[in-house]
């Protein structure tokens, strides 16, 4: 997976974390996604939601350090509008894709250079996440 949606560098990841770490949290919704592979099972893994006043118009999904080759958190920016528009219908064209799958769950699709995670989320606990963004900049 890599750093973040616009900038799949390694050196973005340092750019990121840096940006994440001075930009308060607004919001922060912890939440169990399901990565979806080839494997039978489903892989369980934390993620962080988050949102920051200062940047409105993004979220941040951020993925735990044993899922990266380099050991760090894996974080992705994209807009909070994808995130919202993708729970209604298939968005997302480029880095990050999002979509619908059946009736509780959504899919986000991420690509980077080292390839492709699909993971899976309760809708219910991205529509909490995202109520809670708006409310925060009101």
């Amino acid at each position: 997976m890599s750093a973040t949606a616009e900038n799949p560098a390694a050196s973005a990841t340092a750019t990121a974390t840096a940006t994440a770490t001075a930009t308060a949290t607004a919001v922060e919704e912890r939440v169990t996604a399901r990565v979806i592979s080839d494997d039978p099972l489903y892989r369980k893994v934390p993620v962080a939601l988050r949102f920051a006043e200062a940047e409105p118009l993004a979220v941040r999904i951020v993925f735990p350090a044993d899922l990266s080759p380099e050991g760090t958190d894996n974080e992705w920016v994209f807009p909070r509008a994808l995130l919202e528009a993708g729970l209604q219908a298939p968005t997302g064209t480029g880095d990050v894709r999002v979509w619908p799958c059946g009736r509780v769950q959504a899919v986000v699709e991420f690509h980077s250079p080292e390839g492709v995670a699909v993971v899976q989320f309760d809708i219910a606990a991205l529509r909490r996440f995202l109520r809670r963004t708006y409310s925060a900049t009101r």
